[in-house]
């Protein structure tokens, strides 16, 4: 029963995925789908939004060379792919498969929604959890980074569990405490649908309902009116012991919901102090790492700035919403053109001690670290809108030249 329920959750997932691949594709039958190989690549890229390499073809090999560049490319972010095989998934062995899909599942859609709940619920980020600090080695081994990245998934289901007792907690007696029995009624859903879209349920009503009947009034509500894809039908969840994975998947997608719903005036202000009291720390942390390296050798100054700059990156990514947000300027509130000076501010401050690195180069390293510092600026450069393709074609030739 769990290996049908997540076979049916996780080909719903999959199909309302690839429905936005060029062209679109559609699974019918999961295990034997993938086998070629085409699925899982075209899967990936509209996931990761990078163009996979691939074979055109369907023979034994074609198909083997597919999987293998699919797996290949989530090792190199970091996945752990525990006893999955390309022979498994060429003869579409279910629990390989269903394993493999799940993966896929948590990485892109669960752990990146999680990783904005992150600064909301003071969990960590993906690979920030530990991350170095200033007086931290850079440098951790293997094991190390693997413990981090299983706490990682602890804090990933537990931010999107945390998120769904929140919305659940403004309607009284609706409780949950896992992703099995808890949503079994059908209350679960149709509270959180409640707190989305107010107005759309009745919850007093329910409670006078069927598991079966709430259930299937949520789902049909979720689809209609939120445009959430229907993974799950009543009889999986009104179950003794309802399959976790595929709850989960769901349930992540009303979360997806809340992510493009506009935030109120007072979400935003909170959200701008949050980015402004993390862009304050991460000056005082610049600041305090140029004095005390200020004697250093380049290569310690080197492995600093990369651990700064690691830790930087992935501690930016829930703050990336608001710190982007409304590009023009005028429309921005007093407090937001505060955040974006200190922002520019910051990242000002990095380019300067990068710059200052990158002159303390040894030769022949400095000069031609002055060349691609001179190449960047040519190609940051607006190129003149030239009606003209002989005009415009002399500006690029004399580009080229100065580049060569």
């Amino acid at each position: 029963q769990r290996e049908f329920t997540q076979k049916k959750t996780f080909t719903s997932w999959i199909n309302s995925v690839l429905a936005k691949h060029t062209p679109p594709s559609v699974v019918s039958d999961l295990y034997t789908d993938i086998q070629q190989g085409h699925l899982l690549l075209d899967l990936l890229e509209v996931l990761s939004g990078q163009h996979l390499p691939r074979e055109k073809g369907f023979n034994t090999f074609q198909c083997r060379s597919n999987i293998e560049n699919a797996l290949t490319f989530l090792k190199s972010r970091s996945l752990k792919l525990i006893n999955i095989h390309v022979a498994d998934i060429i003869e579409g062995k279910p629990s390989i498969v269903l394993g493999l899909i799940w993966t896929i599942i948590f990485h892109f859609h669960i752990e990146e929604l999680a990783r904005t709940l992150a600064c909301t619920y003071n969990q960590p980020s993906l690979d920030s959890s530990s991350a170095v600090d200033s007086s931290s080695k850079p440098s951790r081994s293997a094991k190390k980074s693997a413990k981090i990245k299983e706490r990682w998934k602890m804090s990933a289901t537990k931010a999107l569990l945390l998120w769904a007792k929140e919305q659940c907690s403004l309607h009284g007696s609706v409780s949950v405490t896992d992703f099995k029995s808890s949503w079994r009624s059908g209350l679960a859903f149709l509270a959180i649908i409640q707190t989305l879209r107010p107005g759309l349920v009745d919850l007093e009503k329910a409670k006078a309902r069927s598991n079966k009947e709430n259930l299937k009034e949520a789902f049909r509500i979720a689809e209609l009116e939120l445009n959430i894809p229907r993974l799950l039908e009543p009889e999986d969840v009104d179950i003794v012991n309802p399959d976790e994975k595929s709850i989960m998947t769901y349930v992540a997608q009303f979360l997806q919901y809340s992510k493009n719903l506009p935030d109120s005036e007072e979400d935003m202000q909170e959200k701008v102090r949050e980015a402004m009291g993390w862009l304050a720390a991460q000056e005082k942390k610049l600041a305090k790492l140029l004095v005390e390296t200020e004697n250093e050798t380049y290569y310690q100054k080197y492995k600093e700035m990369m651990s700064f700059m690691e830790t930087f990156n992935q501690e930016k990514t829930p703050f990336l919403p608001v710190l982007s947000s409304k590009r023009d300027e005028a429309e921005l509130s007093e407090g937001q053109q505060q955040m974006r000076g200190e922002w520019d501010k910051v990242i000002s401050q990095i380019n300067e001690w990068k710059a200052k690195l990158d002159q303390m180069l040894p030769s022949p390293l400095d000069s031609i670290e002055a060349w691609l510092q001179e190449v960047e600026r040519l190609q940051a450069e607006d190129l003149p809108d030239l009606q003209d393709p002989f005009k415009a074609m002399s500006v690029f030739r004399e580009i080229i030249v100065i580049f060569k």
